[in-house]
């Protein structure tokens, strides 16, 4: 596929709309071009030519908001109007409509709320159906959510901010994994957790003494990775410790710990959190079936992950469990047991999946193929099951590169909705993140800014540069001296 732009400042949006059709590396070629206030794409496939315009609007009473297709920080009324154009085209040439219609960014919920808060409900309904070309069914899901959300959403204060603690570390890498982490059974990750564990302390140390200075709010904490419960109970106990010592706990309304791998499940560890005060874990099967399982690298069985659930149960944690669609060797008849059997099993929240074939995973490297027709892979069966059972949408979110271009979405029961998953993808306050490949991401909480501050990615990294760590967390103090000078 050949992409010309005369402007291009709008080639990323483009080819990622040509991403979403399934055409980017087909054997053809294709013109774009802006004249005046209309756009013009020329799409050449296969063959064939398919030519469409849309008009640029600029009428001072429609919708507008930074970048609407993407998540580039600009307003561009021609490049809407470009990608609707190429949309026409690759409708007409491929006879299908990608479920979030142009969007190619991650939060749709979140487009979606801000609009219904500036334009209301049916302006945001009408714009995601005629302007960005959104199937009713995933408008009906972001406005689900949006109602879902409101009761966290007005939680929030100025003050408000959650904290991430990333643990790299897992039992094995999976097939689908893109994330860095490392197998604890490696004799280098072996050697290296306890000066993690040292170094993260110091950090999590440094990051309270921030957080008091500035005044702010705890609202949630969250271990995630790789996999928390990977460490030792003893490991676990320093790192809960270090949390409970250096950050005021009297206002987080929720401490969240992974322990997706049902292999790393004991009773200690979750005693040992729940004396922690930690209220909710993972525990992530991804698939009830053992054959996919074990076509994914994972190490554990299903039946291991029911007893690591009804080991949750024994200590009283909500619980969420997630599950893949479209994995290696599963079908939607298979994917849609596996739900129907964690509904019988009633946590309180389901996360469902679409795989998505990241490069750096091992299953893209190896060259698995992916469903052959992923359309097979739509998800309204598996919604209506959840709601019928009292689940309720809470969350969504997208990746690249994902199943039909489909989305991942958190299901809870009535007033079990994640805190913290709802804090993070809607973008609502300050996240303050310690660990290896941790990013602390800071939210002017009176307007729409942010800036992120990165951690080194990897764990020998964090460890072996770790003065720049912390020196990095002056930022922080910086992002809030400039906004209150602001504001």
């Amino acid at each position: 596929m050949h992409l010309t732009l005369p402007n291009e400042k709008h080639r990323y949006e483009m080819e990622n709309l040509l991403r979403l059709f399934g055409v980017l590396h087909a054997d053809g070629a294709c013109a774009l071009h802006i004249s005046g206030d209309s756009a013009h794409a020329l799409l050449t496939l296969d063959g064939r030519d398919y030519a469409h315009a849309a008009a640029v609007i600029r009428d001072a009473n429609a919708p507008k908001l930074s970048n609407p297709i993407g998540a580039a920080c600009i307003t561009d009324a021609d490049e809407l109007a470009l990608a609707q154009a190429l949309g026409r085209c690759l409708l007409q040439a491929t006879g299908r409509t990608p479920p979030w219609g142009l969007l190619t960014g991650v939060r749709p919920t979140k487009l979606f709320r801000r609009l219904v808060q500036r334009h209301g409900l049916d302006t945001t309904r009408a714009y995601f159906a005629d302007a960005l070309f959104v199937r009713p069914e995933k408008i009906a899901l972001a406005e689900a959510i949006y109602r879902n959300q409101r009761a966290v959403l007005e939680e929030t204060t100025p003050q408000s901010f959650s904290l991430y603690v990333g643990i790299p570390f897992c039992p094995t890498r999976c097939a689908y994994c893109s994330f860095v982490s490392h197998s604890i059974t490696e004799s280098k990750a072996q050697r290296l957790i306890p000066q993690y564990v040292e170094k993260l302390c110091e950090e999590l140390a440094h990051t309270g003494m921030v957080a008091h200075a500035l005044g702010l709010r705890l609202e949630s904490v969250y271990f995630g990775g790789g996999t928390p419960t990977s460490l030792s109970a003893a490991q676990l106990d320093t790192l809960l410790t270090a949390v409970k010592t250096h950050f005021d706990l009297s206002t987080c309304r929720e401490y969240t710990v992974e322990a997706g791998r049902p292999d790393t499940v004991t009773a200690e560890k979750f005693a040992l959190l729940q004396s922690h005060g930690v209220g909710r874990v993972s525990v992530n099967p991804q698939t009830f079936s053992d054959a996919v399982l074990r076509t994914i690298g994972r190490a554990h069985t299903a039946q291991a992950a029911r007893d690591a659930y009804a080991l949750a149960r024994q200590y009283g944690f909500a619980v969420n469990m997630d599950f893949i669609a479209g994995l290696p060797g599963d079908t939607p008849e298979g994917f849609a047991a596996s739900i129907a059997e964690a509904i019988a099993l009633a946590p309180e929240n389901i996360t469902v999946h679409a795989l998505a074939r990241k490069r750096a995973a091992a299953l893209s490297q190896d060259g698995q193929s992916p469903p052959e027709d992923e359309r097979d892979w739509q998800l309204e069966g598996v919604s209506a099951a959840l709601t019928s059972a009292g689940y309720a949408p809470y969350y969504s979110y997208r990746q690249s590169k994902s199943l039909g271009a489909l989305e991942n979405t958190g299901w809870a029961k009535r007033h079990f909705a994640s805190r913290y998953n709802i804090y993070m993808m809607e973008e609502l306050h300050t996240v303050l993140s310690c660990g290896a490949g941790a990013v602390t991401k800071l939210k002017d909480p009176r307007g729409e800014t942010i800036e992120r501050v990165f951690n080194f990615k990897y764990p020998y990294e964090y460890v072996g540069r770790f003065a720049q760590i912390l020196s990095r967390k002056d930022e922080i103090l910086r992002f809030y001296g400039e906004i209150g000078q602001k504001n």
